[in-house]
């Protein structure tokens, strides 16, 4: 078989057809679910988050969040100062949404709470700590490897 502008032709447009048709497949693969199925409801509700950020922002003493690969435990440690504490923990998995789940605040005498991270899977987890003290709502976003 000879190769001319013709065989070059068809063979471009083959090429480029079979590249579509793997593209194609591939994106019917790729799970492209959201994070929030109700985020056009959560996007209306996000002045009320920025200003538990505001809140949280603005403590004397920051909500630390530490993570002990050692002991293997994400360890909360909230200012005294606050008073009653009531919320909770969402650890959110990025990679896998299966993972996500929630805790309630349970606080012991010092104001600590320490959750045990032998169950998380390693990788990247985001610790999203909702509560609200005093009369007053408070937000915190961390990220930990584990």
């Amino acid at each position: 078989m000879k190769f001319n502008w013709g065989t070059g032709i068809a063979l471009t447009y083959t090429i480029f057809a079979l590249a579509m048709i793997f593209a194609v497949y591939r994106s019917t693969q790729y799970d492209n679910s959201l994070v929030s199925d109700h985020y056009y409801a959560d996007d209306l509700a996000y002045q009320k988050q920025y200003d538990k950020i505001t809140n949280a922002n603005a403590l004397k003493q920051d909500l630390k969040i530490a993570n002990d690969q050692n002991t293997g435990k994400v360890e909360l440690i909230f200012p005294e100062n606050l008073g009653r504490v009531v919320g909770k923990i969402q650890f959110f998995c990025p990679s896998n949404s299966s993972l996500d789940f929630s805790l309630p605040l349970q606080l012991g005498a010092n104001f600590h709470q320490i959750v045990s991270s032998a169950q998380l899977k390693k990788g990247l987890w985001k610790i999203k700590v909702d509560w609200s003290a005093g009369g007053h709502a408070f937000y915190k976003e961390e990220r930990l490897t584990i």
